[in-house]
């Protein structure tokens, strides 16, 4: 679908949602994503027929927690932390290629209950139409728990996404995409609560030194740092390395490498599309 302006792309998404009667789940994430769907339902819905729905898991930073609690609350929407871990999931653990569908049909699973409980008959994730082309076996989960994805549906790319967002005023629309914190740690290493814990303090301690894009990738005891190629000097410079090598230490890691290539989306599923970038993490 081809959009000149931001107000077709919202319009178009609207009329969608509007076409789903009998109002529904928003899994809602804190990025920008959920963010505008999470408005655009609640415009084409109605707040008391909407309701904002995050997992609260190890996986989530809890900044992200906060952020979602606070999308919710700003458009009158209540919100529901779902309890439990996907840590708990042996297959989710194991960290196969197909961790994510493991995670998302676990959750999935527990929205449509909710969903059937509060007698509203949709869920819907923030999923856009430049995901489409990347490894994401979530994707699967959502169509076996018949999860919609309406702005895939309706053709918005995350330029347009952040364009509406714009429109609308949400201050999300500019936000870095994130990803879950399992998606840190290259496929067959396990993904422990422990390990888990380690990335979000290396990372906070990172963004606290004005990163606002960084990945800590697990080697072992080895932490890969990833910022955007365009800010390794700002990352290498006197009394900024020392501060991030002490920062990524103290959240428990031995060794504290940079990767040279800069920051990738998704650079953990190159052995998988043979070093095409992706964009999943």
């Amino acid at each position: 679908m081809t959009f000149a302006t931001a107000s077709e792309a919202e319009a178009a998404v609207l009329a969608h949602l509007r076409g789903l009667e009998g109002g529904g789940i928003v899994a809602l994430s804190g990025g920008a994503d959920s963010a505008l769907l999470l408005s655009l339902a609640a415009e084409a819905w109605g707040p008391a027929r909407c309701l904002a729905v995050t997992s609260r898991s190890e996986s989530l930073p809890v900044e992200e927690l906060d952020a979602a609690r606070a999308q919710a609350a700003a458009l009158g929407v209540e919100h529901v932390r779902l309890r439990g871990s996907e840590v708990d999931i042996e297959a989710f653990r194991r960290n196969g290629p197909d961790r994510c569908f493991h995670c998302k049909d676990h959750l999935y699973g527990e929205m449509r209950k909710l969903a059937d409980a509060r007698a509203l008959v949709h869920v819907i994730d923030g999923t856009n139409a430049d995901d489409a082309g990347d490894h994401r076996p979530g994707l699967g989960a959502a169509r076996e728990h018949g999860v919609r994805s309406p702005l895939l549906i309706c053709g918005i790319s995350k330029a347009w996404v952040r364009a509406v967002s714009r429109q609308r005023g949400l201050a999300t629309w500019d936000k870095p995409a994130e990803a879950c914190l399992s998606s840190r740690f290259p496929y067959g290493t396990e993904v422990t609560r422990a390990g888990l814990a380690q990335v979000e303090q290396a990372e906070r301690a990172l963004k606290q030194l004005g990163f606002r894009v960084v990945r800590v990738r697990v080697h072992g005891d080895t932490a890969r740092i990833e910022v955007p190629a365009s800010e390794l000097g700002a990352l290498l410079a006197a009394g900024v390395r020392e501060r991030a090598i002490e920062g990524v230490r103290a959240a428990g890691f031995d060794f504290v490498a940079v990767d040279l290539e800069g920051f990738r989306s998704g650079s953990l599923n190159e052995p998988l599309r043979g070093r095409v970038d992706a964009s999943q993490a």
